[in-house]
């Protein structure tokens, strides 16, 4: 597949977005328990399609309802999650665009931004994000409302998670353009 972005996938469980100085302390599921024990368990109590999670002291957002590979378009501040669809991506930041004024968006929690965030699937542990399929994404700082929606362009099905940059004042540490990266070995985890 040629794609333009990149995808983090799920082995099953939900994805999260972690600030970057805490993913260190993601401690999945232990070895030696089932799935609704430790840091994995906690994701899959998030119920719909988004919340928030307490870890080392920071908030991290849960991607919840359903495993989905996604993938973040820092031109809109969109998370695309491909529930079903096509495969290839080509022109996908256009067909957001268009979508986004016709979707029906729930509005999720507050969430307050002052660090990269890491995207990956919440049953690795920390010291397996940095080989495994994963997303570095830099928004400025700031609070941002979530918003989410399920959507069915043509033969995709999709939900967009919106981060809107709240009314709320903004610090000055890092300011611009959201972007992303997916280097494996990027992190200091």
């Amino acid at each position: 597949m040629d794609s333009e972005n990149s995808w983090v996938t799920s082995a099953g469980g939900p994805l999260i977005l972690i600030p970057e100085s805490v993913c260190y302390q993601w401690a999945a599921a232990p070895c030696t328990y089932p799935d609704n024990e430790g840091d994995y368990g906690r994701t899959c109590e998030v119920d719909g399609y988004v919340g928030l999670i307490d870890v080392g002291g920071a908030q991290a957002l849960v991607l919840g309802d359903m495993p989905a590979r996604t993938t973040f378009l820092p031109r809109h501040n969109v998370l695309v999650r491909e529930i079903a669809g096509g495969e290839d991506d080509a022109g996908l930041s256009d067909l957001v665009a268009n979508l986004i004024p016709r979707v029906e968006w729930e509005t999720g929690p507050t969430w307050t931004v002052s660090e990269p965030v890491v995207l990956f699937d919440s049953a690795y542990q920390s010291t397996e994000i940095a080989t495994e399929e994963h997303l570095r994404i830099d928004l400025p700082t700031g609070a941002y409302v979530i918003e989410a929606g399920y959507i069915e362009p043509s033969s995709e099905y999709l939900i967009l998670v919106r981060l809107l940059r709240d009314h709320l004042p903004l610090s000055t540490d890092r300011a611009g353009q959201p972007s992303a990266s997916d280097v494996r070995g990027d992190l200091q985890c």
